[in-house]
């Protein structure tokens, strides 16, 4: 167990509403379109395990041995689950996402190197230009002194970022009608569906994802053009993220990706590349405003090493507080706040029988709130991260095991990158009334934005 010596504190940060009981399947099915993390009982929070049947059987796993035995262990017998697939597969097809087995271990295996550290360092000035641009942004609302939605502004930050470290900024590749296609499928297309909640196979049509269809139409359709406008124009000086795929190779087979699997891929990081680091980034602006003492540490810290330049790689292991508030902001409101698997062999986790096809659940979010595992859970306090000993699947993020994200150094260094440059120039405060509300549909948002107010520190 994560321990402390600090006395808890009456004020805590936004928390979404977990349900009162496990939820029947209307209830269920009413919560998970309004926000997924309301099917979650609070029970989640203190047992290890919870089992039920909303016309198929689920079980939901807080242990961190049972996540261990799921996401390591056994990863094999425990793929991602059918309604997983059903939301994300048809925007990023074959991807590293949600690829299973051999196809999955080929395109991770030629993917790795992608990701290597020196590459994500080489990547560090795009990261410094993009916190410069939001500081000048910001600047230019905190001299009029009205409040920012810090959420949107981390989006068009980091979406920066994704679009420039992928296509160098290419003409070819149409920022703002791939930022409206991710929009427009999170909101139309990740919802789940009363047939998802009774696990009807995917060739069940599922109505609000086929009127959705012509936004995954257009967003294949805009990154295609990107890659062949490369192909013909030419690798860039300096590789990005589209040069080195494009040129990634399995080391045991020599295979590559054909131009499909290169543009699933791309359209995988470009989704996820900056949706999570933007929403880690919000709630982490969101919690030094909600805790000042918090954030003036951080400034001090951030100032004294930064002075006025942004910070950069060799920066980031003199900042330990900047990288302890953004661990803590993971942990309170991990992007991911909630994964699936599907059991594809029998097993028995903590003497619970699991059949073949039953639904495995990760609520990440309550793990991470477990009164097990962490001391004070629904507090922030990112001095936790500052001598960490929770045992190391109590605090999944990034997930673990073979499946960990690939992306994992590239969105923590750019979240450190740009959140210590934004707090070594501005002090943050929270607007009264605009309490944002932890929501999940397909990643863990603040409905009602970050609204903030900045002034010069």
């Amino acid at each position: 167990m994560q321990r402390s010596a600090i006395v808890p504190s009456r004020a805590l940060p936004a928390r979404a509403p977990l349900a009162e009981k496990p939820l029947g399947i209307l209830p269920s099915l009413r919560a998970a379109r309004r926000n997924l993390l309301e099917i979650i009982p609070e029970l989640a929070t203190h047992a290890p395990i919870i089992s039920g049947n909303t016309g198929a059987r689920w079980h939901m796993v807080m242990d961190p041995d049972s996540l261990r035995h799921v996401l390591k262990t056994r990863v094999e017998d425990y793929p991602k689950s059918v309604v997983t697939k059903l939301i994300l597969g048809p925007a990023v097809g074959e991807g590293l996402f949600v690829a299973e087995g051999a196809e999955w271990r080929w395109q991770r295996r030629a993917a790795a190197p992608v990701f290597a550290a020196r590459n994500m360092e080489a990547l560090a000035p795009v990261m410094q230009a993009a916190a410069e641009a939001s500081a000048r942004r910001i600047a230019t609302a905190a001299g009029t002194g009205r409040a920012i939605d810090l959420h949107q502004e981390m989006v068009a930050a980091t979406f920066e970022v994704i679009s420039d470290v992928t296509f160098s900024g290419d003409e070819g590749f149409d920022r703002a009608a791939i930022h409206a296609a991710i929009d427009a499928y999170i909101a139309q297309t990740a919802r789940v569906s009363l047939l998802d909640f009774f696990a009807l196979p995917g060739w069940v049509p599922r109505p609000h994802r086929l009127a959705s269809a012509h936004v995954l139409r257009d967003l294949k359709r805009h990154a295609d053009t990107a890659i062949t406008a490369r192909h013909k124009a030419g690798a860039k000086t300096v590789p990005d993220l589209l040069d080195l795929l494009d040129g990634a190779q399995d080391p045991e087979t020599g295979r590559e990706m054909s131009p499909a699997e290169l543009r699933d891929n791309l359209l995988t990081f470009i989704v996820a590349g900056h949706e999570t680091t933007a929403l880690t980034l919000a709630w982490a602006l969101y919690l030094c405003a909600f805790d000042p003492q918090v954030q003036e540490a951080a400034r001090a810290e951030a100032q004294s090493r930064l002075g006025a330049r942004p910070a950069g790689v060799e920066d980031l292991p003199h900042l330990p507080r900047i990288a302890q508030i953004v661990n803590e902001s993971l942990r309170l409101y991990p992007p991911a706040g909630f994964l699936s698997r599907t059991a594809r062999r029998p097993d028995r986790l903590l003497g619970r029988e699991i059949r073949k096809g039953d639904t495995v659940m990760l609520p990440i979010y309550a793990l991470h709130r477990h009164h097990a595992l962490w001391e004070d859970p629904d507090a922030f306090r990112p001095e936790r991260f500052a001598n960490p000993s929770h045992d190391r699947f109590a605090f999944l993020p990034f997930g673990a095991g073979p499946r960990i994200c690939i992306g994992a150094g590239f969105a923590l260094q750019e979240a450190q990158i740009i959140l210590a440059t934004l707090l070594a120039r501005f002090r943050f405060t929270a607007v009264p009334g605009r309490e944002p509300v932890p929501e999940m549909i397909l990643t863990t948002r603040p409905r009602g934005g970050i609204w903030l107010t900045a002034e010069r520190a």
